[in-house]
């Protein structure tokens, strides 16, 4: 039978240097993806663009996923929307044109970011912020690195 949740963790939760060095890792997909749309042959360029897209829906989709987890944790509810919203948000871009859905995936990378700058802090979470903005603002520029190349 499980129990539910009855008290929130308390913070402050400091990044681990695993989750550092991972988070960086994170970006190699989006570097890499921004730096082939300009340099490889025509032929490929349409699974590069489609490569660079499809992993920015799984990221914005991951960072919505984390709200639904701290929704539940923490039991609010308004956090589920927001996972959901992420998710959905990334679908569609996902199966707009490249030059418009990269665009839409930096700006999801941004508002997620934004959302989490509200959030994080209320559920002593803070410390993440640090980390949560490079790689955003690195994986937005990306995106729209991308989105210009297309």
């Amino acid at each position: 039978m499980h129990t539910p949740v009855t008290v929130a963790p308390s913070g402050p939760y400091l990044p681990a240097q695993p989750a550092l060095r991972l988070g960086y890792l994170g970006l190699v997909p989006f570097v890499f993806g921004a730096l082939l749309v300009w340099f490889v042959r025509p032929d490929a360029h349409p699974y590069v663009v489609d490569a660079l897209a499809a992993y920015a829906a799984l990221i914005v989709s991951f960072l919505g996923g984390i709200h639904w987890g701290l929704g539940y944790i923490y039991r609010e509810p308004r956090l589920f929307a927001w996972a959901i919203t992420a998710m959905l948000i990334a679908w569609v871009a996902l199966l707009m044109p490249p030059y418009a859905g990269l665009v839409l995936h930096g700006v999801m990378l941004v508002a997620c970011y934004l959302v989490d700058r509200r959030v994080y802090p209320r559920l002593g979470l803070q410390a993440w912020l640090t980390l949560r903005f490079r790689l955003s603002a690195i994986a937005a520029l990306c995106c729209f690195l991308g989105a210009a190349g297309t």
